[in-house]
């Protein structure tokens, strides 16, 4: 075995990227207070070809010295919008066909594993504050709530360790 050369990966440019076909899916983050977790959606979102991030409620922004470190340049390539309100971007996307999909531990929630997303349907999959989660009012207003199934002490996985989950089982199951 041989580990490969950047230059034999295959990676797409920025305008590649921009022009590409990419995975129905738009990445919501909801008061997330940590830039280094913004920053790894970022590269995470930019890896499985996501349509866009929409940053809502204290979620920072880029340009952000923090955002970049761990973005490694997905700022650039990932489109991305801010909202103050997440409600307001919640339902924007309805109005645009999208299903809503939170990722909480909550009453009647799916197991990630088994939820089958409906073929030609696009998804906006929000993520919550590190603390606190999904707001139950962004709950309320949700198409499906996933649950990733955890078995040891603690109750929670880290927000950008969720997302690169959840990115990877949905881009699986809908076979981009």
């Amino acid at each position: 075995m041989r580990k490969l050369k950047n230059e034999e990966l295959g990676r797409k440019s920025v305008e590649e990227f921009r022009t590409g076909k990419k995975l129905p899916i738009v990445v919501v983050l909801d008061d997330v207070r940590s830039m280094h977790n913004i920053g790894s959606v970022f590269r995470t979102s930019d890896g499985f070809m996501v349509e866009k991030i929409l940053l809502c409620g204290i979620t920072a922004q880029p340009p952000h010295r923090e955002i970049t470190k761990t973005a490694l340049g997905a700022t650039e390539s990932v489109e991305w919008k801010y909202y103050q309100n997440v409600l307001d971007a919640i339902n924007e996307l309805k109005n645009e066909a999208y299903k809503i999909v939170c990722i909480e531990q909550a009453e009647g929630s799916i197991d990630l594993a088994d939820f089958i997303p409906e073929e030609d349907t696009k998804y906006a999959v929000v993520f919550g504050n590190e603390v606190n989660g999904v707001s139950q009012a962004v709950v309320d207003v949700c198409d499906y709530c996933l649950e990733i199934p955890q078995f040891g002490t603690k109750h929670s996985f880290n927000i950008s360790v969720t997302a690169g989950i959840v990115l990877y089982a949905l881009s699986g199951k809908m076979k981009q």
